[in-house]
């Protein structure tokens, strides 16, 4: 399974038994929670897009593409990749694996829009992110 961009973030979590649906697998909006903690943590670690700070990361699109089933109990790893960057905005994917064997279960996509938190504008992407963006 091929994704664009640099592999710039991965990080493991667990299922939890209360993300199952009435189907017995883990609802579809479980999926894009993990894409999102993934893509929060990253920025946090790169100490960017803090509550506190005056510029952050909005999402102006996302998507994903369901593969496999994910059952409960289960351990996954988000693979974070950051693609093409723009004056304002990065595109971002992800890979969602089974931790253990490697099985993907989804693929994920975001858009990050960078916005001024006063003017609720778009604003110049932080330099940090266009150097982790591929070329």
């Amino acid at each position: 399974m091929s994704v664009p961009g640099n592999l710039v973030n991965s990080l493991t979590m667990a299922l939890r038994w209360g993300d199952m649906d009435a189907y017995g697998h883990a609802n579809n909006t479980v999926y894009f929670r993990f894409f999102e903690e993934a893509r929060i943590i990253w920025l946090a670690s790169l100490e960017l897009g803090g509550t506190d700070e005056p510029t952050g990361p909005v999402i102006i699109k996302t998507s994903a593409t369901f593969l496999k089933e994910l059952t409960h109990p289960a351990n996954v790893v988000v693979e974070t990749y950051a693609d093409k960057a723009g004056n304002t905005s990065l595109e971002t994917y992800h890979l969602l694996k089974d931790s253990e064997t490697g099985a993907v279960y989804a693929e994920g996509y975001a858009k990050i829009v960078w916005m001024n938190r006063a003017t609720r504008k778009s604003t110049s992407l932080p330099d940090t992110l266009r150097v982790l963006a591929a070329s």
